[in-house]
């Protein structure tokens, strides 16, 4: 579902940043080439055309890498980064939450949610049960 075109008054950068902090996740795609993209650009990096487009993304991917960032308890503990490919085809960072940073796989299949706090919005993933989309 295309949401909006990116010749808004407001940057692409902008758009998205106001979009998560609405709790919305959007991506783009371009119109020429019908390329995914993320993070958000003003040209597209597949075809070079400027005729990009905003869009919610179904939100599901796999986790292609992860790493486990050790802190100590005091200091919030222990947490992962990884890397997620979204089915659209695009690939972000952010870190999988609802399991212990050790229960994280390359393989696994997650879902986007924005987690909002303090009015900002970030992009974090949620794992999926065997036989959830």
């Amino acid at each position: 579902m295309t949401v909006a075109t990116s010749n808004s008054a407001l940057g692409v950068q902008a758009q998205h940043t106001a979009a998560l902090d609405q709790g919305r996740f959007l991506i783009q795609r371009c119109h020429s080439c019908h390329g995914a993209i993320y993070f958000p650009r003003e040209v597209c990096p597949h075809c070079g055309s400027d005729h990009v487009g905003f869009e919610e993304p179904k939100g599901t991917g796999t986790v292609y890498s992860v790493t486990t960032v050790r802190r100590k308890a005091d200091a919030g503990g222990d947490y992962n980064v990884s890397l997620i490919d979204l089915d659209e085809g695009v690939r972000l960072m952010s870190r999988v939450e609802q399991l212990s940073p050790d229960q994280v796989k390359i393989g696994q299949r997650v879902k986007a949610r924005v987690q909002v706090t303090n009015g900002k919005g970030l992009v974090v993933f949620d794992p999926l049960k065997e036989g959830q989309a």
